[in-house]
């Protein structure tokens, strides 16, 4: 039997990770979303091949966040081929 854990302070590391998403995606723009929106459906997707059908994330369904992470990659494409003047 193990030792129950301590609970200690709790560590914001999330909000750290947030905030670094957002500084990359300020510096790079469109890129930085489309990379991330890229990078987070395909692990959607090997997960939901994996029997992954709820997730943590808000949206619940797997189905949606890849809805939701595919339509942020089409906007970041759309912004990145036509450009606002």
């Amino acid at each position: 039997m193990s030792a129950p854990r301590e609970a200690g302070p709790y560590d914001p590391l999330r909000l750290c990770v947030y905030a670094t998403v957002a500084l990359l995606a300020w510096l790079f723009g469109p890129w930085a979303v489309l990379g991330f929106a890229a990078l987070g459906f395909a692990g959607y997707w090997k997960a939901r091949r994996a029997g992954l059908s709820r997730s943590k994330c808000l949206l619940r369904d797997t189905r949606l966040v890849l809805a939701y992470l595919g339509l942020l990659a089409v906007v970041a494409l759309a912004a990145i081929v036509s450009p606002l003047v």
